[in-house]
């Protein structure tokens, strides 16, 4: 067992405490990887991701300027992204200029464990639960590297605050340990000009369709009904993030097909995708509600970004919005 005392002493740490400074968020809903290419900062993104994975959120926020030691006429910006297969499994990058803390915490020490890997970056300190090299981790934090802009700029001197220097952070969750060094190993920068022509088209494109059957159960009207499709647009941020009515419990691939038990019945939901081209899928859905008889439906549907607003704020969502439905 690695010690954490060890992980700590790699850790810089600042007299503005553990902390991230207060910053400004100028999010844009419609933040891409492109535009982290128009920073005078290094951003990294990987060019491995594990099957199903896309790019869920880019965010672009600037740090609070001090007159007593920053230009105030240099804005000081921060970046941050996540990966997602649409279900639980994430894989997210975070920027900080100074006033970092030890990430390498967990609440729940006894079933964590540590480790160290080699990176670009140099040693690099993980910590995960639950413990055990094998399996895919509830959670994995790596401790905080810094780029080639904050190695020179802290080599002026202790006092030295960094302009264009950044700390980076990265987590996961959902997946193995062996996964993330893959990640890990396949970071590079896009945001410098010296990279801005580096990133990996491959790393935003999207992935293998991974919705729960059950959204599409929603889009049929019961058998007794004649009228589909019922439902011709789905909010795919909500079904990843309400894992009771969607939860993954059963939930397999079988073949093509991905799988979920209809409880208490001995049916099932499934489908399989037919055709995809960018964001746009075509899918056969099929339902069991454990009888003889097993209806069918071809399915055809956009992935989008849709703007609305939710308790007065304004608000981006990745909705499924149905093109064409035939009953089989």
């Amino acid at each position: 067992m690695m010690s954490r005392d060890r992980i700590k002493r790699t850790t810089p740490w600042f007299a503005v405490g553990a902390l991230l400074f207060p910053f400004l968020a100028l999010r844009s809903s419609a933040t891409t990887l492109d535009d982290l290419k128009n920073l005078e900062i290094i951003c990294f993104v990987p060019s491995h991701l594990p099957q199903g994975f896309h790019l869920k959120r880019v965010e672009i926020t600037y740090d609070e300027l001090h007159e007593e030691f920053d230009d105030m006429n240099h804005p000081l910006p921060l970046y941050s992204m996540e990966y997602g297969n649409g279900w639980n499994a994430t894989f997210s990058i975070e920027s900080a200029r100074e006033g970092i803390g030890d990430r390498n915490i967990m609440p729940d020490e006894a079933d964590s464990e540590e480790t160290k890997i080699q990176s670009s970056f140099g040693p690099m300190y993980l910590i995960y639960r639950p413990k055990g090299k094998e399996g895919r981790k509830i959670e994995i934090i790596a401790n905080w590297v810094s780029d080639a802009n904050m190695n020179d700029e802290k080599a002026k001197g202790a006092e030295s605050h960094p302009a264009l220097g950044r700390y980076h952070g990265f987590s996961a969750a959902g997946i193995t340990v062996a996964e993330f060094v893959k990640i890990i190993k396949s970071l590079h920068p896009v945001g410098s000009e010296s990279a801005a022509g580096s990133a990996t088209p491959a790393a935003e494109q999207p992935s293998a369709l991974k919705i729960h059957p059950k959204v599409f159960n929603m889009i049929s009207s019961w058998i007794s009904d004649s009228e589909s499709p019922v439902v011709t647009e789905i909010n795919l941020d909500a079904v990843e993030k309400n894992g009771n009515q969607f939860n993954d419990d059963g939930l397999t691939q079988d073949g093509e097909w991905l799988r979920c038990p209809v409880p208490d019945t001995g049916g099932f939901m499934r489908y399989r995708v037919l055709e995809s081209k960018g964001n746009h899928y075509k899918v056969e859905y099929q339902e069991n509600g454990g009888g003889t008889l097993t209806t069918a439906s071809i399915i055809e549907f956009n992935i989008e970004k849709r703007n609305i607003r939710r308790d007065g704020r304004p608000l981006t969502v990745h909705v499924l919005r149905v093109s064409s439905y035939t009953q089989k």
